[in-house]
């Protein structure tokens, strides 16, 4: 690995597919695309590459970005709820879809609610929550989805698809949950953290990686052809599946461990067009793209 933001010698003959994710990567601190991150997206996609947006986001809440970068009405891929939703961009078709079996979800949620922590789902464009909680709210302003809660939990979750349970909470409170529950459940389910105050259970197997997979194999493209950009633990996956794994200079430090380069440049400052730039589209050495604003 070679983990630094100083010029290395091109990472593979060609960059095929470009797999980003979305907050404190593509998007800024304000959730806005950069001019320059949108730029160097779409002359990518020019020069004949696949860009695919990865998110742990539902598709409702990343589709009004895929709409910026005119995925609506072009064949391209998005993937959602941290891999547990694998769809191409223009026409809707879903090419993955996994799901908790109900009992499933209602066992891990008497743990959450044991833990006096509250759960989320998605329906649509609305999170519907088991209880009010101020860590609900931030999910709902990072999002942009709306609220409603639910205080049949428990019959919603039997009654409803459930691609994966959402904790948001305290990060002190959140780890000791996730500890809990990796000893409990972690041989059945995928336990991943987005940003430190949100703790997401997936179908066992399910995360970016696998779908980041299952797309280049549909679309005969080999890994080391593949570049993958993010931030967080849920990342981790496409990061150390695609040939070439891109760290944000904002990552946790966890991520900037296994990936292959770590940009120079911050979420709020073009990191992932210094990437593109450099290693796709090959224009020379950009400045550490100005701040933002």
């Amino acid at each position: 690995m070679l983990n630094t933001s100083q010029p290395v010698a091109h990472p593979s003959p060609d960059i095929r597919m470009i797999a980003v994710d979305l907050d404190d990567t593509l998007l800024r601190d304000d959730l806005s695309i950069s001019d320059a991150n949108r730029r160097a997206l779409l002359a990518a996609e020019e020069a004949g590459v696949v860009v695919l947006l990865a998110t742990g986001r539902v598709l409702a809440s990343m589709l009004p970005y895929a709409r910026q970068l005119g995925m609506l009405d072009r064949e391209g891929y998005l993937i959602s709820g941290n891999g547990t939703l694998l769809t191409r961009s223009d026409t809707g078709e879903e090419l993955i879809r996994e799901l908790l079996a109900p009992e499933d979800a209602v066992e891990v949620f008497r743990r959450i609610e044991a833990a006096g922590l509250p759960a989320e789902i998605y329906l649509g464009d609305v999170a519907c929550a088991s209880r009010e909680d101020i860590w609900v709210d931030e999910d709902c302003r990072c999002s942009g989805l709306g609220k409603r809660i639910v205080p049949d939990f428990v019959d919603l979750l039997r009654s409803v698809p459930v691609p994966k349970l959402m904790i948001p909470g305290d990060p002190a409170r959140l780890l000791d949950l996730c500890e809990q529950l990796q000893r409990q459940v972690g041989h059945r389910f995928n336990l991943v953290t987005s940003k430190p105050f949100f703790l997401e259970v997936l179908p066992g197997g399910s995360d970016k990686g696998t779908a980041l997979r299952h797309l280049a194999e549909m679309l005969s493209i080999p890994r080391e052809h593949v570049m993958a950009i993010g931030d967080s633990m849920n990342d981790a996956g496409m990061i150390e599946w695609a040939g070439f794994g891109v760290a944000m200079n904002n990552a946790i430090p966890r991520i900037r461990a296994i990936a292959d380069w770590v940009t120079s440049c911050t979420n709020d400052q073009d990191g992932v067009a210094e990437a593109v730039n450099r290693f796709v589209l090959r224009v020379g050495e950009p400045a550490c793209c100005t701040a933002a604003g």
